[in-house]
């Protein structure tokens, strides 16, 4: 880590808008860690805080994950794991710490020792994975998608890329879905319905795919290569009808928008939020409306929002320019 680590006390008005004639409901943030460098996901326990950040370039392989005492923050934080290729996510899960770096999936103790890979040389598509997700008995990661060729009859994806999948405490491995560029980001609504980002990362037909929340349907096809943003057909598919099935987008984002965090509002069950990286903007999307729902912005102060984590009423994202955690809440 480059950097100290130390809380300060700065606090941001944040508003939420849902267009120029609808009232302003301020949101207050608080910068509650910096000194990090590149952080991304962030695993938040009652004893501790996890912490994963790139702590240098990202080709680099000189990641780590951090343990923070969530009951001082201002103390310095102890190196779990040092050397990592471009860390991604971090979760706690059947009393280890899981680490998904650019092409393995790891877990270890919770002071990093006995550390075992479980998945190597995964398929990804140049870029990196995603996050890790807990969902009960069962941890949720992604193999970002490639393709043989452009879409087309011979344009299949790698085998086992572009797909979600769940591991559960015994290392045992069972897909999900698939049909996704990248499912980056995961969460899961009390009725219990599997929630993704999904980076379409490409342009089909000349026209850059749009980024999207979409409501996971387990054990079928998502339609990437095929079937892009929200079921647009891709021409020249080799696939009659490619869309036909495929669920639709809860929410649309702008191509490149790049959602790596999503969670669910601890202010309304009936929201989910997503941090837009490259948009620099945190959005609320309504689960209940007819899709595709608006993303109304509530706040476009982070440079580069990144993981989006609920611990009780308060929201934290971190910034991955910034090099920060931050504390978001109504004031």
């Amino acid at each position: 880590m480059s950097r100290p680590l130390s809380v300060i006390v700065a606090l941001v008005l944040l508003t939420v808008g849902c267009g120029s004639d609808d009232p302003v409901s301020p949101y207050s943030a608080t910068v509650v860690v910096q000194g990090l460098d590149g952080p991304t996901q962030l695993a938040v326990t009652d004893e501790a805080w996890f912490v994963a950040h790139l702590n240098g370039a990202e080709g680099a392989a000189t990641g780590q994950v951090l343990r923070l005492n969530p009951e001082d923050l201002d103390a310095a934080p102890v190196v779990v794991l040092d050397g990592l290729q471009k860390p991604t996510g971090v979760a706690v899960f059947a009393g280890q710490l899981w680490v998904m770096e650019q092409r393995r999936l790891t877990r270890s103790a919770l002071d990093g020792s006995n550390r075992a890979v479980v998945v190597d040389d995964m398929a990804y598509n140049g870029r990196s994975q995603g996050t890790l997700t807990v969902d009960g008995d069962r941890l949720l990661f992604d193999t970002s998608g490639s393709t043989r060729l452009p879409p087309g009859p011979d344009g299949s994806p790698v085998e086992i890329s572009g797909a979600l999948w769940a591991v559960d405490a015994d290392g045992t491995i069972t897909n999900v879905a698939w049909g996704f560029k990248h499912a980056y980001a995961h969460v899961v609504t009390a009725d219990g319905t599997l929630w993704t980002t999904e980076m379409s990362d490409g342009s089909f037909d000349g026209v850059p795919a749009t980024d999207e929340l979409v409501a996971v349907r387990e054990g079928a096809d998502h339609g990437w290569p095929v079937c892009v943003g929200d079921n647009r057909p891709v021409e020249d598919a080799g696939v009659a009808d490619p869309c036909r099935g495929v669920p639709r987008s809860q929410a649309v984002f702008g191509p490149g928008a790049t959602p790596t965090g999503l969670a669910v509002s601890p202010w309304n069950s009936s929201r989910l939020l997503v941090a837009l990286w490259v948009d620099a903007q945190i959005v609320e999307v309504d689960i209940r409306a007819t899709a595709p729902a608006p993303a109304l912005v509530i706040t476009a102060k982070l440079d580069r929002p990144q993981h989006l984590v609920v611990d009780g009423s308060q929201l934290f994202a971190t910034d991955h320019a910034a090099g920060t955690i931050v504390a978001i809440e109504p004031r």
